[in-house]
């Protein structure tokens, strides 16, 4: 295995991939994303531990969407078990899994704890604990920092865990040699990702004024408050079925191995 350098319009065939191979299995990708985050929602809402435990199974469940898209592009139909295809590979890469879920979680929560020495903890028991947002507390100068200083902080721990949890399973890479050579991929390839994201910006932009202008036509609030939410979760599945494709391009593979 070998870092690949790619260059930046590669950014866009990504986006292209994933549009694309989600609308090879529509149906099946968009249950299946919406059973992660069915999952990772009832964790969060358990007592004391449920927030750090949805945070620990999160790349291992993220991996299963990658499972996904390569079932999809492959042209078969995913099924509901391959979400848990992190945690079913045998003892010793659901161990490193679990480790590797377990720095993710501690990375998240030293993020909020940082954030927390700005505002006194007020975005991070937002974000843990949920509630919602007050115009005061919009407003609080103290909050704005803190939510600003963690979104600036999680950059960093985001891109360490961008391929790490395939790494770790597709290819034995250990937890934190897989950070390592995750967060360098990304840089490396920082261009590609760039017009990545730029590109996936003005794609959900589209989707809003699309919104918006049907909102005008319609004349009708409650109707397109009523379709918002589950097209917006569909471009999200779109996103992450889009992930996949940066991982194999950002990796050249000896003869043999698993991809």
């Amino acid at each position: 295995m070998k870092l690949q350098i790619v260059p930046a319009r590669r950014g866009i065939q990504w986006v292209k991939l994933g549009i694309k191979t989600f609308f090879r299995q529509p149906l099946a990708l968009a249950g299946l994303f919406f059973m992660f985050l069915a999952m990772m929602s009832v964790l969060s809402f358990l007592p004391l531990i449920g927030s750090v435990l949805a945070l620990t199974l999160l790349p291992g469940a993220t991996l299963g969407l990658m499972a996904a898209t390569r079932e999809a592009a492959d042209g078969k139909f995913p099924m509901p078990l391959i979400l848990v295809t992190a945690f079913r590979a045998g003892r010793q890469q659901l161990r490193a899994m679990l480790i590797l879920g377990g720095l993710y979680a501690l990375g998240f929560v030293l993020v909020l704890g940082l954030s927390a020495l700005i505002d006194g903890g007020k975005f991070a028991k937002l974000y843990l604990l949920g509630g919602s947002m007050s115009a005061e507390l919009l407003q609080d100068g103290d909050f704005q920092l803190a939510m600003v200083t963690a979104s600036v902080l999680y950059m960093p721990l985001s891109l360490m865990f961008w391929h790490a949890p395939a790494l770790v399973h597709w290819h034995g890479v250990a937890p934190v040699k897989s950070l390592f050579f995750s967060f360098v991929a990304c840089m490396r390839n920082f261009w590609a990702f760039t017009v990545y994201g730029v590109v996936w910006m003005g794609v959900f932009l589209v989707f809003g004024i699309t919104i918006a202008a049907l909102a005008g036509v319609l004349g009708s609030a409650e109707a397109v408050a009523a379709t918002l939410y589950p097209a917006a979760m569909l471009m999200a599945a779109t996103f992450f079925t889009s992930i996949y494709f940066t991982f194999v391009d950002s990796f050249a593979f000896d003869l043999g191995e698993d991809i």
